[in-house]
């Protein structure tokens, strides 16, 4: 899909931290050394009215609550893991057609803030 082609509106969460514990490293497999998390998630829907108001909205507030959430999850080794578990609450709301979904890492590194992120159609998760 060429977003460029057609009318968008585009849903933001901009830097939600949160506290998990994930990652590979050794120290950081300790439940109660948790990493910070900023996670920014954008949501693209197509915008068939000519007023937003005749669109409705997108709820973002299933992808909130998921992401409060992660404080209480098990370990997880794999940032992408999480990736992909956004993604799916993302197409939680049929007229999303698109997601942008990054992670950060605040504080596993004093020089560095590694981070993922992926952009996924619709057409292409299914």
């Amino acid at each position: 899909m060429n977003f460029a082609q057609s009318d968008h509106v585009i849903v933001r969460l901009k830097n939600v931290v949160v506290e998990t514990s994930c990652g590979i490293h050794p120290w950081e497999q300790h439940p109660e050394r948790p990493n910070k998390l900023s996670i920014d998630v954008t949501l693209f829907a197509r915008l068939e009215h000519r007023r937003l108001e005749q669109f409705g909205y997108i709820d973002y507030d299933g992808i909130r609550d998921f992401l409060k959430q992660f404080p209480d999850r098990p370990h997880t080794p794999l940032l992408e893991t999480l990736l992909d578990e956004i993604v799916e609450k993302c197409f939680a709301d049929e007229r999303v057609d698109a997601c942008h979904v990054s992670i950060t890492k605040l504080n596993i590194f004093n020089e560095a803030q590694p981070s993922v992120e992926v952009y996924r159609t619709r057409a292409k998760w299914k």
